[in-house]
């Protein structure tokens, strides 16, 4: 059972976990131990509520297919069990980013200040270019 928060969890049975071989320089135990950890996870057919698998399929995320199913590759680690640790980790984030409401953001109004700053830059580049202009050139 994989807990999300306090309300809501995801079932041990609705994720699949595979151990394959990692990738890159290992020294004596490259192409001999299972170390990486290839985790798959359905959307559609998982019992989230369906706010979240909407969410979820709208994020442009490169670890969900476009048939819905999150596929995440952990090999950072050493063991087998730290993979598979930082593997679910990484999907439990994934899964929180979404349940998170935006923040709406609030128009905000120059300060006084910056109002008169910029109106004097303006008066005073206004000055500059008109004074220029009555330079007679005979």
């Amino acid at each position: 059972m994989l807990k999300i928060s306090e309300q809501l969890s995801v079932p041990s049975s609705e994720i699949e976990l595979k151990a394959v071989r990692s990738t890159g320089a290992g020294g004596q135990n490259v192409n001999k131990v299972a170390t990486a950890i290839h985790l798959r996870f359905d959307l559609e057919a998982s019992s989230l509520p369906d706010r979240y698998k909407y969410k979820l399929l709208k994020l442009n995320d490169s670890r969900i297919s476009t048939d819905g199913v999150v596929v995440i590759k952990a090999q950072q680690f050493r063991t087998q069990q730290q993979n598979r640790e930082d593997a679910l980790r990484r999907l439990k984030d994934l899964i929180k980013s979404v349940s998170t409401p935006k923040k709406k953001r609030l128009p905000t109004k120059p300060s006084k200040g910056a109002k008169r700053r910029r109106l004097d830059s303006k008066a005073k580049r206004s000055q500059l270019k008109t004074s220029r202009k009555k330079v007679d050139y005979d």
